[in-house]
């Protein structure tokens, strides 16, 4: 029988069907991060319960840490410390793998664990975060979960979840010069919605996705869950094996060899069924910015805000964003001037995400009155960045440069920006006060990012590449 790579990757891993209708699946990696991780981990112990397999789960400092230089255990949030010092804590007990501030290999968890190779081909992998969907660019099957869950996986290997349906988008033509995987992942929630995944597998294909290197690929599936998708994936191909080879958790001599040869054989037969199939063509993609307080109000960076009823949402609800980011139909908002910039997060934060913001930022400078943030997504990046001196062009252009974590992707660890201030953001979301109280967050690419900053207000980075 014909199937998808979900379903070779599910039936490789499914322990046996329960009375209710779930499957139990075998789960090969379980990371965790100190906002949930050292809750998980006391739960356990608190039950007497031990982890079945330590050395198949990794422990990371990213969400709530401080990362300004110099950074220790104390943080911004009134109760970051204690989430630190009890994940560091449960995790030596327990046996797992922790990368905490100090270690040269800790970063942001959907970072750390591709550029380690602890999230492989053909493996199930889950977090407790809802951007572990990140990860199926790899080939990996991948998901976010809940801190219970963490728990009776950690318990037992093992999770009891219901088979999702499952989607191809197909993704066809070119990308422009200048337009990246973050504003195709942009226009595809413009175009089908955050409702669009409705809780399915999505295997990205076609031409387009296959020219997308890695790190783009990381980026596409990282905002699968803005789509409302159970999970996102990718083929491995040939990109995913030179990506992986030599690094740190990935087989070795023979067992190399082998590995490579089979996940370069998990792909969807040609004639594999999918439950729902969607075309995309990348040549209609320009540089995105969104609008609104949902990812999927988004226009091209030369388009209008539109009127409630004409975008993505309620019309209740596009009147509120509306209100919220202070805009009005009609507004053009390139030349909407802005208050701070922010390159990092899970979604673009990586060594090439910082190249090409930093290609844009040489020789030039942030605008006066521009807060300027940039958090590469890991320690190594941070370093591999200092190698080349892009820390130099960005502090040089007037960027803020930071120790690696999830930073102010999110209010969580206690910083922000001001209220009503305007940001462009290279993050995935841009709820209401998602980066601070009443901050108006624009989403972007690292470029749009970096232009805006110099421009000191929304800007398309091909004008000011152009310059």
């Amino acid at each position: 029988m014909s199937r998808t790579i979900f379903d070779k990757i599910w039936d490789a891993h499914r322990v046996t069907r329960t009375p209710g209708g779930l499957d139990l699946i075998l789960i090969d990696r379980i990371l965790l991060h100190e906002r949930t991780g050292g809750v998980a981990l006391r739960g356990l112990e608190e039950r007497g319960l031990p982890v079945a397999a330590p050395d198949q789960a990794f422990a990371v400092m990213d969400h709530i840490i401080d990362t300004r230089p110099g950074r220790t255990d104390r943080t911004l949030m009134p109760t970051g410390t204690d989430f630190i010092l009890a994940t560091r804590e449960a995790a030596g007990k327990a046996g797992i793998r922790l990368f905490d501030l100090d270690d040269p290999q800790q970063g942001i968890v959907h970072v750390m664990s591709p550029e380690l190779g602890i999230v492989l081909p053909g493996a199930t992998l889950i977090c407790p975060d809802s951007h572990t969907c990140s990860q199926g660019a790899l080939g990996a099957l991948a998901w976010g979960i809940g801190s219970t869950e963490a728990e009776h996986a950690l318990a037992t290997s093992t999770l009891r979840v219901r088979r999702p349906p499952r989607m191809r988008i197909r993704i066809d033509g070119e990308l422009a010069p200048g337009v990246t995987a973050k504003d195709l992942a942009l226009a595809l929630l413009g175009r089908f919605g955050v409702g669009g995944g409705a809780g399915h597998v999505v295997e990205y294909a076609g031409s387009a996705v296959r020219a997308l290197d890695v790190e783009g690929r990381l980026t596409l599936c990282n905002m699968a869950t803005e789509f409302a998708a159970f999970t996102a994936i990718i083929a491995p191909d040939e990109k995913v094996i030179d990506f992986l080879e030599g690094r740190r958790f990935a087989p070795t001599g023979a067992d190399w060899a082998a590995a490579a040869g089979h996940w370069l054989s998990l792909a969807s037969d040609d004639d594999a069924r999918f439950d729902v199939e969607r075309i995309f063509d990348a040549r209609d993609v320009a540089p995105m910015i969104s609008w609104g307080t949902s990812p999927q109000q988004v226009v091209a960076i030369d388009g209008a805000v539109p009127a409630p009823g004409e975008g993505q949402g309620t019309t209740e609800g596009q009147a509120r964003a509306l209100d919220y980011m202070g805009l009005a139909p009609g507004m053009r908002l390139a030349e909407l001037p802005i208050d701070a910039a922010f390159i990092g997060s899970c979604t673009n934060s990586r060594i090439g995400d910082l190249r090409r913001a930093a290609a844009l930022l040489r020789g030039r400078h942030v605008a006066p009155g521009v807060k300027a943030i940039c958090v590469p997504g890991s320690t190594q990046v941070k370093r591999a960045a200092e190698a080349e001196g892009l820390d130099e062009i960005f502090r040089a252009a007037g960027f803020e440069w930071r120790e690696s974590g999830c930073s102010i992707c999110f209010f969580a660890g206690g910083e922000s920006f001001g209220p009503q201030e305007r940001v462009v953001s290279s993050t995935n979301r841009n709820f209401e006060s998602r980066q601070g109280p009443g901050t108006r967050t624009h989403l972007a690419s690292p470029e749009t990012v970096a232009a805006s900053a110099i421009a000191g207000h929304i800007a398309d980075p091909r004008q000011v590449a152009a310059r």
